[in-house]
Order: structure tokens, then C-alpha cells, then sequence
């Protein structure tokens, strides 16, 4: 009988990819009303994950169920300000039928994980897990305190999670001035020399809005001038089809220059259909950065298909680049006419900070440590996280969730999207990436 080997330790790449798969497989889909089915469980799995490494997590629910997990790890140098590292364990609902593997069971399949999720945002919670409990098995603190907070209703706005701590229980950020969120740190490969890492400095503000036309009500089959439903749908599709004009932020002008010299051409803002054909997939993300923009989504009215009804209504989610939101909303009253009453479902603002600093040249640094050709670059997220709520705190906060991607995957796509995944190698070099950035930061 030969002699038994000691047992190896378990590190976080071996263990992140079970911990997304584990988070994946419960249901947290965030339906935008006061529920929240899956939130409280995944909370309590966080929670017993980090105790297990010796931490006291702290489950704070804002609604029965609506759950958020924070935790604080000491540094070796208390005279430091902290660092918040934050994701949120809920998503969009799925619907199983349109995907090729099933949205909640985490399945691994041609190299990735699969699974609502997966990009937005379970992918860096378990990384962050992960390195976590790496850090903490082998007695590895970090230079500085690290708030930790895995956070509920961020796919709804935050309400019952960011919104919720920063509003009741600031003191659970005491001390912390820099953050680190979701949507930033993903690669954009330009060719084998050169990978370009995009790092969330700015993101766009939100106007989600409900549209309300009154109008006469009359059966449906005589004539009427003054029907609510084709007053409507006139000014929605006036707004649907509108081009608001380039407005070319403090960001995103870094980012055409940062483009521009890895592409070795000038860049003009005006005319960026044949660059954004450049861009694959996250040409979806940057072409909405470079204006405002009003979707319609959502229509409303009626009840009798021989009735005309007295109301009509459309729901449009709005998002202004940072420095013009009145321009968006002036904008949004001439383009819609005075026969449409506006009013917001949920606003919140834009953010912009710069591209410097140790923590940014943390983040240069760990990815050049893991990949040669990487290059960090600054960009604007077209939607909104939970950075928005940490900034009433003064909390300087940054999207960078590390992944090196392949070429051909359609990122932005994922986002919300059918068949979300995530590259298994993705995970571990993101790991990889996240325990080298606290350990320089």
C-alpha cells in the first residue's frame, strides 16, 4: 500500500467554476415587483461561503426575501481607505423554451457555462468568491480592507438592494472610497499583438418613463379625430425613429483615441458605421455611448376590440450621456408634443470619472500580468449598475470584472440575452486577474 499523499489545497480556479455554476442554479430572475424569488437563497449561500473562511457576513433584507450579503476582510494596513468590491445575484427572467441549454443549470458545454447569469453578473461573484476564499485558506489579507457585497435588485434598479444599504446602512461602507462593479475589464481582441481590456470610467443615466395620452372614448366603428391610441403611436414612432445628435464625452473621446491607435486610423465621431462594423460585438455597447437614446418598450390601451378607448400608454427606457440630461429632456418634450404627458418610473444619473490613479494602474497591471498583449482602455457602459447608488457615498467607483474572451463570442449579446454563457478559461484567467489587482491595489 503506498504512502497516501497529502491533500492539495484547493486554489480558486478550481473552484470557481462550481461556484458560478452553483449561483447559476438558483433562480433569482428579478421581475420588477416586490418579489424576488431565489435573492434570499442565494444571500444565504454567499453567506456560508465566506463563513467558512472565516468571515462574519451580515444578510440584510429590504423586503422579506429581497436579501443583500455583505461582509468586511481586514487589511495589513488599517490607515488605508477601503475598497468595495460589489455584484449583484439577481437577473432578467428567462424563458427555458428559447434556449439551447437550459437558463438554470449552469451547464458546462463547448467550454463555457451556460446559464442566465453567466455574463450578467454570477461570472464575477464567483470570481470574487473565489479569490476570497483562496485569500483567506492560506492566510493571504489583503493590503487594505475589502467591503464585500453581493447585492439584490440591480436588474430593476436597486431599489431593494444598493439603494436600500446606501439609504439604511451606510456605515457598512465606512471607510471605503474606490469600488470595483460589473460590465468592465472584458477583452476586445484587435488582432494577436494587441487586446484591448475595456475598463467602465462612465455610464450613462436613465430615464425609464411611462407616456400617457388621453383621448375620447367611442364605439369602434364610428369616426373619431381625437383617438388616444393614434396619438400615441404617432409620437412613439416619432421618437422610436429619432437620431439624437453625437454628443462625444470626456470618455469616450479617450476610447475613439485609444481605437484610433489601435487601429491605426483616424477616427471621426460624425461617421462610425464602418468603425462600429470593426467592433463585433460590443459595437452594440459603443454605438450608444456616443448619444442619447429613447427606446420604446413597452404599449398600452384598450380593453374591447370595438371600443376606442379614452387612454393610451408606452413605457421607453431613456439613458442620457452624463452632462445632457436636460438636453434629452427637452428634446424628448419637443419630439413628443404637448398631447403627451411624461412622467418617470425611474430615474437615476449619469457618472463619469477619469482614467488614472493607482487603482486603475492596479488594473493595467494585473492584466498585463496575465496576458501579454493586453492593453487597458477607458469606455462608457450604455446602461446603469449599482455604481450609481455608491456614488452618493463618494465612492469613485469602476466596472472591472475581468474576462479574456474569444474573438468570435458576441459579449454584448450576452447581456440579457438567449443561450448567456461565459468561457470556463475566461473564469479562471478573471480569477487569476482578481487576486493579482487586490494584492496591488
Amino acid at each position: 500500500m503506498s504512502e497516501s499523499q497529502p491533500a492539495r489545497t484547493v486554489t480558486g480556479e478550481d473552484e470557481v467554476v462550481d461556484l458560478c455554476r452553483d449561483l447559476i442554479r438558483i433562480d433569482t430572475s428579478n421581475y420588477g415587483d416586490h418579489s424576488g424569488p431565489g435573492e434570499r437563497a442565494a444571500a444565504e449561500y454567499v453567506a456560508e461561503k465566506l463563513a467558512e473562511v472565516g468571515l462574519e457576513p451580515q444578510i440584510i433584507e429590504s423586503h422579506k426575501g429581497r436579501a443583500s450579503t455583505v461582509a468586511r476582510i481586514e487589511g495589513t494596513d488599517p490607515s488605508r481607505p477601503a475598497l468595495l468590491i460589489h455584484g449583484h445575484t439577481d437577473v432578467v427572467p428567462a424563458n427555458a423554451e428559447d434556449w439551447t441549454h437550459h437558463p438554470f443549470s449552469g451547464e458546462i458545454a463547448d467550454g463555457c457555462v451556460w446559464g442566465r447569469g453567466a455574463v450578467d453578473m454570477k461570472d464575477m461573484d464567483a470570481m470574487t468568491l473565489a479569490v476570497v476564499r483562496d485569500r483567506l485558506r492560506s492566510g493571504r489579507r489583503p493590503p487594505r480592507d475589502i467591503v464585500l457585497a453581493f447585492l439584490a435588485d440591480e436588474e430593476a434598479g436597486g431599489v431593494y438592494g444598493a439603494r436600500h444599504l446606501v439609504d439604511k446602512h451606510p456605515g457598512v461602507f465606512e471607510g471605503v472610497t474606490e469600488a470595483i462593479g460589473e460590465v468592465g475589464g472584458f477583452s476586445f481582441t484587435v488582432n494577436e499583438n494587441l487586446r484591448l481590456y475595456l475598463i467602465e470610467t462612465a455610464q450613462k443615466g436613465m430615464h425609464w418613463m411611462r407616456l400617457t395620452v388621453d383621448g375620447t372614448a367611442g364605439h369602434g366603428s364610428m369616426t373619431n379625430s381625437d383617438n388616444a391610441i393614434t396619438e400615441l403611436c404617432e409620437a412613439v414612432g416619432r421618437l422610436g425613429r429619432h437620431k439624437f445628435p453625437v454628443r462625444v464625452t470626456k470618455t469616450v473621446r479617450s476610447f475613439l483615441d485609444e481605437l484610433s491607435d489601435a487601429l491605426g486610423t483616424e477616427l471621426d465621431p460624425e461617421d462610425m458605421e464602418e468603425t462600429l462594423a470593426k467592433l463585433g460585438g460590443i459595437a452594440k455597447i459603443i454605438g450608444a455611448t456616443l448619444q442619447n437614446t429613447a427606446a420604446p418598450t413597452q404599449l398600452g390601451a384598450g380593453y374591447k376590440v370595438n371600443v376606442i378607448p379614452g387612454q393610451a400608454t408606452a413605457a421607453v427606457d431613456g439613458r442620457f450621456l452624463p452632462g445632457h440630461e436636460e438636453e434629452f429632456l427637452a428634446d424628448l418634450d419637443r419630439i413628443l408634443g404637448p398631447r403627451v404627458k411624461r412622467e418617470d418610473i425611474h430615474a437615476d444619473k449619469a457618472l463619469e470619472t477619469g482614467f488614472d490613479g493607482p487603482l486603475v494602474a492596479a488594473m493595467q497591471s494585473a492584466l498585463k500580468a496575465e496576458d501579454p498583449v493586453a492593453r487597458a482602455v477607458p469606455y462608457m457602459l450604455s446602461g446603469g449598475t449599482d455604481a450609481k447608488s455608491f456614488d452618493d457615498l463618494g465612492i469613485r467607483c469602476f466596472g472591472f470584472a475581468p474576462l479574456k474572451l474569444p474573438p468570435e463570442l458576441d459579449f454584448a449579446g450576452m447581456f440579457h440575452g438567449v443561450d448567456e454563457r461565459v468561457p470556463v478559461d475566461g473564469l479562471k484567467f478573471g480569477t487569476r486577474v482578481l487576486d493579482r489587482f487586490i494584492e496591488q491595489s
